[in-house]
């Protein structure tokens, strides 16, 4: 029987406990091969206990990705746009992932998503903590005309999505850290990755990466303030995706046409330093000065000695001035 793993975790996914002869019986295996499979499980992160004489369970149990259910919670619009949704069990990297998919046919519209990264990225090469059926590691690609000119400002506005959804899911404080990072209650709870393909002047695929944290581990080895979703009532790692998609989507398929400068108010509305003394750190120099929003192309705008100032690249931190 071909992924049997995955048959073995959809008998433990309800959290109650099940004995090791109960599950070969299931699936007609021996119980050696059930400890296998256990033992895979538990190496990619998924929380199984074992008691003598109960058997294993998860936890609270573990919602697995669900392509029915995602599609049926999508709006309409969204669906519509959607090419291909394509869900994955194990991979190095939802983007990486994408990005072979561009390079062989797909573009516009195609969307992965996996249970659990090997190798996932944040911004500069950072590692993204990806446990198995724990978060939300999505990537969505599409086409552009006028290369990266196209592009100014769209992680932002994807931020501006993400952030929409997670508000519309019943989800309060939640905003924005200037360029990419996705806060509630002022922790990290999720970010956003883009990677161009094509032509830089011309005809080129975005591929966006979307991370959220929804049920990380409390022993999760990150090395900031971080927060997750899970504990939100009625809040589901399917819901959420579908909630994300229903944004995202279509401000892809509308972003040529209106640009950064139609999500720049809901931006700054959702901005977490605004008002607020930070420090920027480029390559080549480290800036204090005040948050004031950002531009029409999504540069950060200072407030240096009384003048205000832009800045494109760069991260803004505050545990310099504390």
């Amino acid at each position: 029987m071909s992924n049997t793993w995955r048959a073995v975790l959809d008998i433990l996914a309800d959290g109650d406990w099940v004995s090791g002869p109960a599950i070969g019986a299931q699936l007609g295996i021996s119980r050696t091969a059930v400890w296998k499979h256990l033992k895979q499980l538990q190496e990619w992160g998924v929380p199984i206990e074992k008691v003598k004489g109960q058997g294993y369970r998860i936890d609270e149990g573990i919602e697995l990705l669900s392509q029915p259910i995602i599609l049926k919670a999508m709006s309409s619009k969204s669906a519509l746009l959607l090419e291909e949704l394509e869900l994955l069990d194990h991979i190095d990297s939802t983007n990486t992932f994408a990005r072979q998919q561009v390079e062989r046919s797909f573009a516009k519209g195609y969307v992965c998503m996996a249970e659990r990264q090997t190798q996932g990225r944040g911004r500069l090469g950072r590692q993204w903590v990806s446990p198995f059926g724990r978060n939300i590691y999505l990537s969505a690609t599409w086409d552009f005309d006028n290369g990266v000119t196209a592009l100014e400002g769209l992680s932002l506005a994807v931020g501006v999505a993400v952030c929409g959804a997670i508000q519309r899911l019943g989800v309060e404080d939640v905003s924005l850290k200037w360029p990419n990072d996705i806060l509630v209650n002022g922790r990290k709870v999720g970010g956003i990755l883009l990677e161009m393909l094509g032509d830089p002047v011309g005809l080129c695929q975005v591929v966006v990466g979307v991370g959220i944290n929804f049920a990380m581990p409390k022993d999760a080895e990150i090395d900031q303030p971080w927060a997750d979703l899970g504990h939100y009532e009625n809040l589901t790692r399917n819901s959420l995706a579908a909630g994300i998609l229903s944004e995202l989507l279509p401000l892809l398929s509308t972003y040529a046409d209106v640009g950064f400068q139609y999500y720049r108010r809901a931006w700054e509305g959702f901005d977490a330093h605004r008002g607020i003394k930070v420090r920027l750190s480029t390559p080549g120099r480290v800036v204090e000065g005040v948050a004031r929003g950002v531009s029409d192309t999504g540069a950060i705008c200072l407030e240096i000695d009384g003048v205000q100032r832009f800045f494109s690249g760069g991260e803004i931190s505050l545990r310099s001035l504390e």
